[in-house]
């Protein structure tokens, strides 16, 4: 059998599918001068392959079937199975739409079309709901698949094979940007679901939490590195140190097997110390992303998210700086308890904090998180592709869409548009220097201040 592995490049905007959004994705459509460039890098950094489908590749060869991966120019085949995201998904049927009228059979998988089956019924043979191993095993020993496709999550991680690449579309080269090399890297899923309690977040809505052992990592590891020469690997868990000894396990590991790559991974501050985080830089840890979400801790436990005290992030972020691995902090605008001073807090918090790059969005109820069951009255957004962490889709208490919409965009422009940003990046610490550069941010923010107050002033007439 023929399968196709399609993940569809999108046709507007920076679109991320795969892991992003626990699999809804996002959608980066350039609203000012900043976010411009910032798609543009998003762009040749953040086009990284999707890791489910390469589980996918993995089953499918292990039965002797010819697995073809796409970006949709390829359409010869017996079945197509398609990558499945909120912020695309009417291409993503689009294409599935045609490819049936050329007699191949397609099915869906991941999180949106598990959550939101309805969006893709009509334009598939098959839609898996849940992690879709399970259901394509089944595919791959004989079973036609049709309908709804119940697919259950499967316990024992390392019984898995190992995700499938394809050669010839990882090719890179690198530029010392942000930690990761240009044409992004190969994703890892060391552990699957989330233990937190998050309100907003999807990451956990889709299966349970379970890690997969340190060897069966190691050796997936040892796998890339024969196959590539020296891999940057993307370890997509949402919360890479969860356990700490296991942490420093598979640091230890890599370091005895003498692996040589790089890595990124995602976590929360507090599960880090400096001792941990010396064992993984030596491991190759080259950047880390976290949530910071929020400067008020009221307003984090409102949402059922744990707040990190300050003194440890400061800790923690300022030692990456010492080691040279890039820090990239999330942050959420628009919680129900905000107003406009508390986003204008958050902005300057972040800037203070001084992680290497920071990442804003627009508080999203995304459909089945407990955030959604709290929400849906107040959500007036029809359109599901504009659930894409960048557009206002319900009625805020205290900011118009217009306001919220604003103030993403002064995040990013107060955050990237100020010289120290530059030098923070770059490791500057020499006085004179630093003396100067604050100087000129200070006359750089009361620029960027009489910017906003005529471009708000233009806002509000409108």
């Amino acid at each position: 059998m023929r399968v196709l592995l399609v993940d569809l490049p999108a046709r507007d905007g920076v679109v991320s599918k795969d892991t992003v959004a626990g699999g809804y994705g996002s959608r980066l459509l350039p609203f000012s001068k900043v976010t411009r460039v910032i798609s543009t890098l998003k762009q040749g950094f953040h086009d990284v392959p999707s890791v489910q489908l390469a589980y996918l590749a993995g089953i499918l060869e292990q039965w002797g079937h010819d697995v073809v991966w796409s970006r949709g120019d390829e359409m010869a085949g017996d079945v197509a199975i398609i990558l499945s995201s909120l912020v695309d998904y009417r291409h993503e049927c689009a294409w599935s739409d045609m490819a049936r009228s050329r007699g191949v059979r397609t099915g869906f998988i991941g999180l949106t079309c598990s959550k939101l089956p309805q969006l893709f019924r009509d334009h598939a043979d098959f839609v898996v709901s849940g992690e879709p191993e399970a259901a394509i095993q089944r595919l791959a020993q004989g079973e036609p698949l049709a309908g709804d496709v119940a697919s259950p999550e499967i316990s024992d991680l390392d019984s898995l094979p190992f995700p499938r690449w394809n050669v010839e579309s990882r090719s890179r080269w690198w530029v010392p940007f942000a930690g990761r090399p240009y044409g992004g890297g190969f994703p890892l899923l060391a552990s699957r679901g989330c233990p937190e309690s998050c309100t907003y977040c999807p990451h956990r809505i889709l299966a349970d939490y379970r890690a997969r052992s340190v060897a069966n990592i190691i050796d997936e590891l040892g796998t890339l590195c024969d196959a590539f020469r020296r891999p940057y690997v993307i370890f997509r868990d949402p919360l890479f140190s969860q356990q700490r000894d296991r942490a420093m396990a598979l640091a230890d590991e890599i370091r005895a097997r003498k692996l040589d790559l790089r890595f990124e991974c995602e976590t929360r501050l507090d599960r880090l110390d400096p001792e941990l985080v010396d064992a993984l830089h030596a491991a190759g840890l080259r950047a880390m992303s976290f949530g910071v979400e929020s400067m008020d801790p009221h307003t984090l436990k409102r949402a059922g998210r744990r707040p990190t005290p300050e003194a440890h992030q400061r800790l923690i972020i300022d030692h990456c700086r010492a080691r040279g691995i890039v820090t990239a902090a999330f942050y959420v605008l628009g919680f129900l308890q905000d107003d406009w001073n508390s986003i204008a807090a958050t902005i300057d918090f972040a800037i203070d904090l001084g992680s290497t790059v920071a990442q804003f969005k627009l508080l999203t109820p995304y459909p089945a998180t407990p955030l959604w069951k709290q929400m849906a009255s107040r959500v007036y957004e029809t359109d599901w592709q504009k659930f894409d962490g960048f557009t206002p889709t319900f009625t805020h208490p205290n900011l118009t869409a217009q306001e919220l919409r604003f103030l993403l965009g002064a995040a990013y422009t107060r955050f990237y548009m100020r010289p120290s940003w530059l030098s923070n990046y770059w490791r500057i610490q020499a006085p004179q220097i630093r003396s100067v550069v604050e100087r000129w941010d200070e006359r750089v923010a009361r620029r960027h201040a009489r910017e906003e107050l005529a471009e708000m002033s233009r806002t509000v007439t409108c």
